[in-house]
This record gives C-alpha cells, sequence and structure tokens, in this order.
C-alpha cells in the first residue's frame, strides 16, 4: 500500500503512542469510499481496535507544549 505522504510505512508491531499508552499495529487497510490509507492497530491497555489516518498515525503532535512524534515503534 502506497503512503499518501512517500514517506515509511509503519511496520506491524509495538507502537508507543506520545501520551504513554502501547498499541499493536495489525494492519494497513484502503478506506472503501475515500480510498485513504489507514493504520489499524490495537490498545494493549483494553483490546479496543482502532484505525486512523496514516498521515495522522505517522505525524507529529503538540504534547506539554513540544512538537513529538505521536507514536514511536518500540521492541
Amino acid at each position: 500500500m502506497d503512503q499518501q505522504q512517500g514517506g515509511p510505512l509503519p511496520g506491524p508491531g509495538r507502537y508507543r503512542h506520545c501520551k504513554g499508552g502501547f498499541y499493536r499495529v495489525l494492519t494497513l487497510a484502503r478506506h472503501t469510499e475515500t480510498g485513504e490509507s489507514l493504520v489499524v492497530y490495537q490498545s494493549e491497555q483494553d483490546g479496543a481496535i482502532y484505525a486512523r489516518p496514516l498521515p495522522m498515525f505517522m505525524g507529529s503532535t503538540e504534547y506539554r507544549g513540544q512538537l513529538v512524534s505521536r507514536f514511536t515503534r518500540v521492541e
């Protein structure tokens, strides 16, 4: 699956959210209506499954006044 932004794709594995939670990337998916690339991932805390647009998953966000990566691969 091509990333719309042209950067690296997240592989399956464990990631830490900037706020401290841990998640497992399960797969990449494509939105059926828009064609947008999505990351499908699961919370290690409660098992909930989420989908987030790929650029948002791989992007940065402001946290505690600093610009940080939203998710960072760990292992």
